[in-house]
């Protein structure tokens, strides 16, 4: 059984290896795209073809989840950024709190996301405030970069972070 789960995998850009047999990698497209005339290649072959804001995994199934949805908002549909990314439409704040709600809902108690977002089209604090969830740490990946990783736990009783 698989334990891990990336919802939102891409290319898995940022897998060191890109075959886990731990983890399940899910898009909600599967394509091979020419991204400069031949010169650039992207490939986006999830294991499942799945929509992270409605996923067919049962209850508290993984003990991690990995959360790096698109985050350009008005891209246009066919530039380079919006073909390798995605890109989000006027409903992104509902899409992206559908999406972390099944993140946590198929975690398992105690169980961590890893949610990854770059501040290029919407801020980090409008992201958090549309959750409803404050995370319990992160890292900006370098100084001048807008590129956030973040780390939120599944807690199963109140108060139970601050213990």
């Amino acid at each position: 059984m698989k334990v891990i789960l990336d919802a939102c995998c891409g290319s898995r850009m940022f897998w060191f290896n890109k075959e886990h047999p731990n983890v399940v990698y899910a898009d909600i497209r599967r394509e091979d795209l020419d991204l400069n005339s031949g010169n650039r290649t992207c490939h986006i072959r999830p294991d499942i073809l799945q929509d992270f804001r409605k996923m067919d995994f049962p209850d508290e199934t993984f003990h991690l989840v990995v959360f790096d949805p698109p985050h350009l908002k008005g891209a246009g549909k066919n530039s380079y950024m919006a073909k390798k990314y995605g890109s989000l439409d006027k409903n992104w704040s509902a899409d992206l709190k559908a999406g972390f709600d099944e993140c946590m809902r198929v975690l398992k108690p105690h169980g961590t996301l890893i949610f990854k977002w770059n501040e290029h089209s919407i801020k980090v604090s409008e992201v958090i405030k549309a959750f409803g969830s404050d995370p319990l740490f992160g890292h900006k990946t370098l100084q001048t970069s807008k590129t956030i990783w973040m780390a939120f736990m599944k807690l199963t009783k109140p108060n139970e972070d601050e213990s």
